[in-house]
């Protein structure tokens, strides 16, 4: 038995297209309403076949929904929530795909005190943007954190578990703190200090123009992969996590600290007990099959013209 019947989704870039196509090959009769507040997206998601309809507005788009998924920038959620309020079904549940937690239960209870809400969070991504980066694969074998709110009823979560699952997605409970906790370790700093090394070689101009561009390794490739996420994305996801990742800041901080020092004296033992530590965590990650050396973690792109 499908988990839900109709399923509206808010937002209709990278994720949410990703969604919307992953529905239609796991569940292909459930009916997928979209909409987006760019009328060009819109557009583009009519001419690609990605929804059964694309609504021309919010509240049109949830008025018989079962599942609303809000696909947008956590900064843009109380905006969202707001257009689905006079019109969102009193027995649909929404969720999100945000990558805070804590402000972004704070964000819909606020304009939504009444309805079934289990926010979510699917670990998974590219560095592209937009209703025709998305593929059907992009949450397979990845995690999906779910995190109700204390007190929440079983029922509406073991649905969701159910939908996340169907589409190929692994799923784990947690806290919203706990979450935006790991979440600031795993992938906000490292967003973070990214943004941060490549913004270092574009004001070293004169060099960035010449040598660190012609001459770039794996490991500057792949912080420039990362910093060409969407800016509002990630500008949003600092902002509304500022706690949890100030604190690993403020933890990464005396630990780069403790290796200038061992760089300074020739503390060669730190180092390599350093990097060998670290090397197994890769191993780890590997093993427990979190990353693939192939593109777009090996996904199969064959299915996303045939949305």
């Amino acid at each position: 038995m499908l988990p839900f019947a109709r399923v509206t989704i808010i937002g209709l870039g990278l994720i949410g297209s990703s969604i919307a196509r992953a529905v239609r090959v796991t569940m292909p009769t459930v009916r997928i309403t979209g909409y987006d507040r760019d009328p060009g997206v819109r557009d583009t998601a009519v001419r690609i076949g990605l929804c059964d309809d694309v609504a021309d507005s919010a509240g049109a788009a949830v008025i018989d929904a079962d599942l609303v998924m809000l696909c947008v920038p956590v900064g843009a959620m109380a905006a969202a929530a707001a257009d689905i309020a006079d019109d969102l079904p009193a027995d649909a549940i929404v969720s999100d795909v945000g990558g805070s937690k804590e402000s972004v239960i704070a964000a819909l209870r606020a304009v939504l005190p009444h309805a079934v809400l289990v926010p979510g969070h699917p670990v998974a991504g590219t560095e592209n943007s937009g209703p025709e980066s998305g593929f059907a694969t992009l949450f397979r074998g990845r995690w999906c954190i779910l995190t109700p709110e204390e007190g929440c009823a079983e029922a509406p979560v073991a649905r969701l578990r159910a939908f996340w699952e169907a589409l190929g997605a692994d799923v784990e409970l947690m806290t919203p703190r706990h979450h935006d906790l790991v979440l600031a370790v795993t992938s906000h700093v490292p967003h973070l200090i990214a943004y941060s090394i490549v913004g270092t070689a574009s004001d070293l101009e004169e060099v960035t123009q010449s040598e660190v561009i012609k001459f770039s390794a794996g490991g500057f490739r792949d912080f420039t992969r990362i910093a060409a996420s969407d800016p509002t994305m990630w500008r949003d996801v600092f902002l509304n996590n500022r706690e949890a990742v100030l604190e690993i800041l403020q933890r990464l901080t005396e630990d780069v600290t403790m290796l200038q020092r061992a760089i300074r004296w020739g503390d060669g033992d730190t180092l390599f007990d350093l990097f060998t530590r670290t090397r197994a965590i890769r191993r780890s990650i590997i093993a427990q099959g979190q990353d693939d050396a192939r593109p777009d973690f090996g996904r199969d792109h064959g299915e996303t013209a045939a949305v």
